[in-house]
């Protein structure tokens, strides 16, 4: 049987969107994607964004911000394994200084 696939849209800030080129970037993953694994699929898409969302460990820093519904991933029950559903919004924010 095949997999099914769900369409997931990826807004992108401050320098991760010039990164992807464009605000917002839909990705087809399959059904019971984590948000880890939504990060994975960002990283392989978008190589250069490889030193902007993971340290040497391949751990997401803590200074990016990964929303799904307006929640901060740390803030999930199952934080970075919480499995996403179709018809969630997800929002990924680098670190942003100013002063």
């Amino acid at each position: 049987m095949k997999e099914k696939r769900l369409p997931f849209a990826v807004r992108f800030y401050a320098t991760l969107r010039q990164i992807a080129g464009t605000k917002t970037v839909e990705f087809s993953l399959v059904e019971g994607t984590t948000v880890r694994q939504l990060v994975d699929a960002i990283v392989e898409r978008y190589p250069a964004m490889r030193r902007e969302l993971l340290d040497e460990k391949n751990q997401l820093y803590g200074h990016v911000h990964v929303f799904v519904n307006g929640r901060d991933t740390p803030f999930l029950e199952s934080r970075q394994e919480t499995v996403l559903s179709a018809d969630v919004t997800i929002d990924v924010f680098p670190a942003v200084g100013g002063g």
